[in-house]
């Protein structure tokens, strides 16, 4: 893709995180998808978990949008991919519409600015009335760049509750339609754990929900009008936001390696690599001519054991790393490389030891957030000195970490200094850090 290509769009977002956006949007995605509409998905933010609920939904690929960790150029193109074969791209929020890497900066409300895409706002109404459009009020004169264009009023109780809804919309908010009022229905709800959602892979019911989802959203949202409020935006570009590590990726992909973002992937290829997939749960090698291994991060220490005990998949990877192959981790990677992990139990599970690393979830330790990083060893991600956006989020702990050369110099988004962080090891290398993007620069 390289040529422009007008990209209709909207976004769906919430006054805060647990509004039920996540279920809304997929609703509308199976909706969208079985009456015929070609829709693709987008996920506002750096999580890699609801990318796939969207991909289950759409059959395709799901791709970050980040206005804080990307280059415009890396989100354009984005965009233009995820719309080059659809009619209609759905963008997922994040947290709250405004919320993100600061009060000013990273929010879905910059990516609604800079596409121009209108934002559909759904609201939890279960705790409020009147107040809810009030709520809604706010927040269409909180930014003036940002269009609110429609509201979905989710858990909604009784008939009067949907009634005292209405009249205070047409009162403090008439040119904002409501396009639906969702009730409370069960077997509408996600289940969690530490990280997030459970993954798609991991969610068995997933087609039921989703198709139960869709038909609750076409019972209760005015969809044609949903749709007559996309807009479109001229985007273009091919995705490229981080150099190969190879020309033969093997990439780890499984449930315990599942949080790879689908765009950095895609770039990979845009600029020339093969990509194969093998499951380190299933004892699985890396491609016997793979010339670099990428261990993405994922849930390895529910799956420590297995891990430990899957001797071909170990020496494999040691195999790659001897023969001179990159081998990269990223946060569960990046543990998988070292020498052991402790799981919440306290029992220590060999590992790969290709990384002087020992990490443990015994002693667990919530690190959270964006980060601005300085490369300070030469790796095929860039020399020394290149510059790069990424995020942490995991709870495992360093026993010990070295000795040896590090990766990266870091900062959070603020600018505060956090040290070293990462390990090489001549061809082996990795951090705590999901790596988005190079550092924008336009």
């Amino acid at each position: 893709m390289s040529g422009e290509n007008t990209v209709n769009g909207l976004i769906i977002a919430a006054p805060s995180s647990g509004s039920g956006k996540t279920v809304v949007t997929l609703g509308i995605l199976a909706h969208l998808k079985a009456h015929g509409v070609r829709v693709a998905s987008m996920k506002s933010g750096p999580d890699y978990i609801d990318p796939a609920f969207h991909a289950r939904a759409t059959g395709l690929a799901c791709f970050n949008v980040d206005s804080w960790a990307m280059r415009a150029s890396t989100l354009m193109a984005a965009a233009a991919t995820a719309g080059e074969d659809a009619d209609l791209v759905v963008c997922e929020g994040v947290m709250g519409l405004f919320d993100g890497a600061s009060a000013t900066e990273g929010s879905t409300a910059d990516i609604a600015r800079r596409t121009g895409w209108p934002v559909i706002l759904v609201v939890d109404s279960r705790a409020q009335g009147a107040s809810a459009a009030a709520l809604v009020k706010g927040f269409d004169t909180f930014r003036d760049s940002v269009n609110i264009a429609g509201v979905i009023f989710n858990r909604v109780g009784s008939a009067r509750h949907q009634r005292v809804i209405r009249e205070a919309m047409a009162y403090a908010v008439p040119h904002i339609p409501v396009l639906g009022m969702i009730p409370m229905e069960p077997g509408l709800e996600l289940p969690s754990r530490h990280l997030g959602l459970i993954q798609a892979a991991e969610h068995h019911g997933l087609e039921a929900l989703m198709a139960h989802a869709g038909h609750v959203i076409g019972r209760h949202v005015d969809m044609d009008a949903l749709q007559a409020l996309a807009t479109g935006w001229s985007a273009s570009g091919q995705v490229k936001p981080l150099q190969p590590l190879g020309q033969k990726i093997a990439v780890a992909r499984d449930e315990a390696f599942a949080f790879a973002y689908p765009m950095v992937l895609q770039g990979w290829r845009n600029q020339g690599a093969e990509i194969s997939f093998f499951s380190p749960l299933d004892d699985e090698t890396p491609a016997a001519d793979a010339d670099a291994v990428f261990l993405p991060g994922g849930y390895p220490e529910l799956h420590a054991y297995r891990l430990s005990s899957a001797e071909r998949f170990l020496a494999g990877l040691r195999d790659a790393a001897g023969r001179g192959a990159i081998v990269y981790g990223e946060c569960g990677g990046y543990m998988v490389l070292g020498r052991g992990m402790q799981d919440a139990d306290g029992t220590t599970h060999a590992m790969a030891g290709l990384l002087p690393l020992g990490t443990s979830f015994e002693r667990r330790k919530l690190s959270l957030g964006y980060r601005r990083l300085v490369q300070i060893a030469d790796t095929p991600l860039g020399a020394v000195h290149s510059r790069f956006r990424g995020h942490e989020f995991h709870y495992a702990t360093v026993t010990n970490e070295g000795p040896g050369a590090h990766l990266f110099e870091a900062q959070d988004a603020d600018g505060a200094k956090l040290g070293r962080m990462g390990l090489v090891n001549q061809n082996v290398f990795g951090s705590f850090i999901h790596l988005i993007d190079r550092e924008p620069k336009d």
